[in-house]
């Protein structure tokens, strides 16, 4: 499905609506690998945007202090007193996400690859967080489970885990206590190089699929990471790629910019442009973009090329007035400072 413009500046200019309601409500869902979805989202809304990564840098070093602070407190498993607890390790997620406390050490060196079925006890997760306290099962790269940012979390830690770990997981800047992870068995996995061509693929519509459901029920964030999952898998291909990357990284635009996130949605749609240089989705939402960081001419060119193709767009011929009366407020601020200087 592609783009409304119509629909992007709606759902821009009143972000609170649910984004579903801006979708073509013709275009249905499909469920199944076999009947994979190749439609590019209706906007006005790996995947772990790089600027929160840095934000949570700057908390590393608080969680650190945290965890250091009682490492030499005893703690006990949910299910049992070890008869002896090992020396506690720290690790940190590369992304920096969170940092995670080893108290007992698992066996061997294998860890959870995808497709791994886990036995996982969790413990302490918050309400919400759709992991359900005490033992329970979760596939690694399959399910629901993973939607929300715990469960992207609990994955991330499960594939850095061995067999009989028990560990504590910490957000840094989350004041609240750290939730518990025992991982007491796993079925064997894959590495994402070791899947052929077209499970890759197939993987990757469902990754869309789900990011499509999501994004209709109003959650651009969870839709993200499903397309952001989507893109690492597709990425692993020889170039230039399948079709789909084009429609993911647009998809991956619009939830961007309902995210607040314009820098990242304008270089998702540079990676769209560099494709197809004629998006015109694309090139309205990186005029959006580029409006919102304030790069009033490179907005100006964006929609005008949008424009000359579409004269009567209305969606950009609103954004454009827009920048216009921005780059006017500018122009003024501009001429009172320098007034002020030399008046």
């Amino acid at each position: 499905m592609e783009v409304s413009k119509q629909e992007d500046s709606s759902q821009l200019q009143q972000l609170e609506k649910a984004p579903q309601e801006n979708l073509d409500s013709t275009t249905q869902f499909r469920q199944h690998l076999r009947d994979p979805p190749t439609e590019t989202l209706e906007l006005g809304m790996s995947p772990e945007p790089a600027n929160h990564i840095l934000e949570n840098l700057q908390e590393i070093a608080k969680t650190i202090s945290r965890f250091e602070g009682d490492s030499n407190q005893p703690h006990k498993p949910a299910n049992e007193v070890p008869a002896s607890l090992q020396a506690s390790d720290l690790w940190y997620c590369p992304d920096g996400s969170f940092v995670k406390k080893i108290i007992i050490r698992g066996n061997g060196l294998d860890k959870p690859k995808l497709g791994s079925c886990c036995r996982v006890l969790a413990v302490g997760f918050p309400i919400g967080s759709e992991l359900a306290e005490g033992w329970t099962e979760l596939t690694v790269g399959v399910g629901p489970w993973r939607d929300q940012i715990w469960g992207e979390l609990v994955e991330k830690c499960l594939e850095s885990m061995c067999q009989g770990e028990e560990a504590e997981i910490q957000l840094p800047g989350h004041s609240g206590s750290p939730v518990r992870l025992i991982l007491d068995s796993f079925t064997q996995g894959r590495d994402s190089w070791e899947l052929e061509t077209s499970e890759k693929e197939a993987l990757a519509r469902e990754e869309h699929a789900r990011g499509t459901e999501l994004f209709r029920a109003g959650n651009p964030e969870g839709a993200a990471r499903c397309y952001g999952r989507a893109l690492r898998l597709l990425l692993t291909l020889p170039p230039p790629g399948p079709p789909e990357q084009t429609v993911l990284h647009a998809n991956l635009a619009a939830c961007q910019l309902l995210l607040g996130q314009p820098q990242l949605a304008a270089q998702s749609c540079d990676r769209v442009l560099a494709r197809e240089p004629g998006h015109l989705k694309a090139l309205y939402r990186r005029g959006v973009a580029q409006a919102a960081l304030g790069n009033l001419e490179k907005a100006t060119a964006d929609l005008k090329k949008v424009l000359a193709v579409d004269p009567r767009n209305r969606a950009a011929q609103e954004e454009l007035g827009k920048v216009v009366i921005q780059g006017k407020k500018q122009d003024a601020r501009l001429a009172q400072g320098l007034s002020k200087m030399f008046g």
